[in-house]
């Protein structure tokens, strides 16, 4: 036994505002990177104004290359951040993005922002980014 009474060894008992709080940081995390870095690209005049839609298949590609890196990164400090099961929380998150980013390609299809295949890139590669941020964090916790 330990000085918390649990026995050594033993996981951490279930803390649904941990859990609660590893999920929601690794969203606002992807949110205020990605939200800043189109910003960014914005104020360079790499995208075209905010409203516009964006057809150009070279911006979307970025779009997309840099949301599947803030994708794994959120999703490897959701798992940082777990209490236990660190995996099943990136995959949480994972889901989120899933919902979000089907909600966007209803969106942005009714919208005609631009081409389709970028939100449809974002649906497909929802849990696919949160396995890989989930399996970062295992890889790094145990040194391999």
């Amino acid at each position: 036994m330990n000085e918390t009474g649990r026995m050594a060894g033993a996981p951490p008992p279930r803390n649904l505002r941990r859990s609660t709080g590893a999920v929601l940081a690794g969203f606002v995390a992807v949110a205020v990177v990605s939200l800043g870095t189109d910003q960014l690209l914005h104020v360079v005049d790499f995208y075209p104004p905010w409203g516009e839609p964006m057809w150009d298949p070279v911006q979307n590609a970025v779009a997309l290359a840099y949301r599947l890196v803030f994708a794994v990164l959120g999703s490897y400090l959701t798992a940082r951040l777990a209490p236990r099961n660190p995996m099943r929380h990136a995959l949480v998150l994972g889901a989120v993005g899933l919902v979000a980013s089907t909600l966007g390609a209803i969106g942005a299809a009714m919208a005609q922002m631009g081409p389709l295949w970028y939100p449809i890139a974002l649906v497909v590669t929802a849990l696919p980014c949160a396995w890989a941020g989930g399996w970062l964090h295992a890889k790094v916790r145990g040194g391999a």
